[in-house]
């Protein structure tokens, strides 16, 4: 094989093939190897004329690759992670590029860093947020390591990752694990925000509203300051039927989440660093109850407890819940950026949060219209206390904390669990109360 691919990519899951497809689609060539020989070959006859090489051995791909080399992992987190660095090791040279864009715990990079670094070799870990079609099209891109090796990587990171008003949505985040912590805490206020939309469809639907009337309200939220990512596939998934049965898709889904670990994370690094993110632990919670199914519907019939039924108005009801949500998912974001910014002092990371915020309003899934009020909000105060605090999301919080407390009155009273949107609420009222 001739070394000159610009790029390289192991672990051809669909990830990985996207972001394959990306990096090609900016003018780089690009050698790509799986541990199933098949799965490759596979890949690269699916995509004739294109700058892709398939190697079936790892020292095929290695010798395929421009000096220095740039090898992205896209495997599993954990002991994958580990185990294909270690094969890859003898094949590398001094100052050859490994990056693991998996969800990786944050610890686990800065050991490896400390690894390869020691062997002569560059490490990157760099969250990568924005599922199949984000890695395809643009994804946001959290890159962790030595300012030096940023410099390397930069011409192929600004080229894949998504754009808004002209900026590419990657920067520097910081040295060591800067860059998989900070998608950790990404994942974190993205579990906040979808346990808050979780609730606000709860609500609705416990007023009486079929699944396209609530996608209605969901398309109208996301034409306002409610706008983002995830208020937008709400409203479609609500739209959804099922093709046999013709009834909503959402009512025949059972009721049981999982979780893929980051969130858990979050919380074991909050409290070990003293800082209160309520929300984002209502969230984790809430999806460990809902995998209790079992437990939930021998509940059901001993426990006693209200209907779960609203008799208010609708459209006022749409309102208050509008409030209610966008209140909440404030405080989410204000604990993650409160975790990051204290664990980043702590660190000497030196996170922009400022730069965060703007390279999250495009790619990746929490992007949402109110991040460019966020960047505006650092920029304007780097020393800010609080995302509370900023001008704007005081007057939002003050704005909106009727409509919030009489929701969350409502489902208490009417026995619909909120857990997110009362903790945000006890968060809010704690850190304003002066005694």
């Amino acid at each position: 094989m001739t070394a000159n691919n610009d790029f390289g990519l192991i672990g051809l899951a669909v990830m990985g093939q996207n972001l394959v497809l990306n990096v090609e689609s900016r003018g780089f060539s690009v050698s790509v190897y799986n541990r199933s020989s098949e799965v490759t070959e596979a890949f690269v006859a699916r995509h004739p004329g294109k700058r892709l090489q398939g190697a079936l051995t790892l020292a095929d791909f290695v010798a395929s690759l421009a000096r220095p080399r740039k090898v992205m992992l896209m495997v599993k987190a954990g002991a994958p992670v580990d185990a294909v660095i270690e094969q890859l090791l003898p094949l590398l040279d001094k100052d050859d590029i490994v990056i693991d864009g998996g969800n990786s715990l944050y610890t686990d990079t800065e050991r490896r860093d400390a690894y390869l670094s020691a062997e002569g070799l560059r490490f990157v870990g760099a969250g990568v947020s924005g599922g199949e079609e984000g890695a395809r099209k643009g994804p946001s891109i959290m890159p962790g390591g030595p300012a030096s090796t940023w410099e390397v990587m930069k011409p192929v990171f600004e080229a894949i990752a998504a754009r808004v008003d002209g900026q590419p949505c990657v920067i520097h985040i910081g040295p060591g694990g800067a860059g998989h912590y900070v998608k950790m805490i990404h994942n974190g206020i993205e579990y906040g925000d979808m346990q808050l939309i979780c609730e606000a469809y709860a609500l609705l639907r416990a007023a009486g509203m079929s699944t396209d009337e609530m996608a209605d309200v969901f398309d109208s939220w996301n034409d306002g300051d409610l706008q983002s990512y995830l208020i937008q596939i709400t409203a479609k998934a609500l739209r959804q039927r099922d093709p046999v049965s013709g009834q909503p898709v959402v009512d025949l889904i059972l009721d049981k989440a999982g979780q893929k670990g980051t969130g858990q994370w979050t919380l074991i690094n909050a409290a070990e660093n003293a800082v209160v993110i309520s929300t984002i632990n209502a969230a984790v919670e809430a999806r460990v109850l809902s995998s209790m199914k079992s437990a939930r519907l021998a509940a059901s019939s001993r426990l006693q407890g209200p209907a779960g039924a609203l008799d208010v108005d609708r459209k006022r009801l749409v309102a208050l819940v509008h409030d209610a949500l966008y209140a909440s998912k404030i405080i989410s974001y204000a604990q993650g950026l409160d975790l990051m910014r204290t664990m980043g002092e702590k660190k000497g990371w030196g996170l922009d949060l400022g730069g965060i915020a703007g390279i999250w309003r495009g790619g990746c899934i929490i992007r949402a219209r109110f991040l460019g009020h966020i960047t505006e909000a650092w920029r304007a105060d780097a020393g800010l206390a609080n995302l509370m605090l900023a001008p704007f999301f005081t007057r939002v919080l003050n704005g909106s904390q009727a409509g919030w407390r009489e929701v969350v009155a409502l489902a208490v009273g009417q026995g619909i669990a909120v857990p997110a949107m009362s903790a945000s609420l006890g968060y809010y009222d704690s850190y304003r109360c002066a005694r």
